[in-house]
């Protein structure tokens, strides 16, 4: 079985946790164990923030800004394969394409952002769809998806599940009214939308999560 997980930097780079950074590499091996094929798609969170603030004082440009921001997310995908696979998985993929190559040889694939204006969410949802994977589970640092940003309301409520629709219009909500909290991004909702990919949002911060999600345990949102 084919699965891809999105780990977010708002998880393992906000700010870089290297404990939680050991524990995915076990999870890693385990899934591996237990017979998945594996790709991991990693963000660059707060640190890509700092990178991104920084080029625009400098004067670069939205194009320029984003490329330093992808790679700070090939930073943290190079740290976990090196933690996995030893200093000859330091060659981190650039492409979906090259991805699903190595996922193929390996069983393992993990990669960062591709270019600029596209989310590590709708890179996550495109090689789902590249390497046939039937699930994609996304840690982040919410505990699913919520009808608002749960940080900054309290009435905020937490869905269980929700369709490709209903999300697809809470987001859209989201341009005109302020406080829903875009979980994921309207694009990699489209992809998902158009290849039915399932997918399930956990809170990241406990891998065993993913563990939970995979096993079809009632855990986080799951978007169908």
């Amino acid at each position: 079985m084919r699965v891809v997980i999105r780990i977010g930097g708002s998880v393992i780079a906000s700010p870089p946790n290297p404990r939680l950074i050991c524990k995915y590499a076990d999870l890693i091996g385990d899934l591996r164990v237990r017979g998945y094929e594996v790709a991991i798609v990693v963000g660059g969170g707060s640190l890509a923030r700092e990178f991104i603030d920084l080029a625009r004082e400098i004067g670069l440009s939205e194009r320029e800004q984003d490329e330093l921001a992808i790679s700070v997310s090939r930073l943290f995908a190079q740290m976990l394969a090196m933690k996995i696979g030893g200093y000859g998985w330091k060659d981190v993929p650039i492409t979906v394409e090259d991805a699903a190559k190595i996922l193929a040889e390996r069983g393992v694939v993990i990669m960062g952002g591709v270019k600029p204006g596209m989310t590590t969410d709708a890179v996550a949802a495109l090689l789902a769809s590249e390497v046939g994977a039937s699930l994609i589970v996304k840690a982040t640092d919410q505990d699913g998806i919520y009808t608002k940003d749960p940080r900054k309301y309290p009435d905020a409520k937490k869905l269980d599940e929700i369709s490709f629709d209903d999300l697809e219009r809470l987001l859209a909500e989201s341009r005109h009214k302020a406080g829903i909290h875009q979980i994921i991004d309207s694009e990699a909702v489209r992809i998902l939308k158009e290849k039915r990919i399932k997918t399930i949002v956990v809170n990241g911060f406990n891998p065993e999560n993913i563990l939970l999600a995979l096993s079809g345990g009632k855990i986080g949102t799951l978007l169908h």
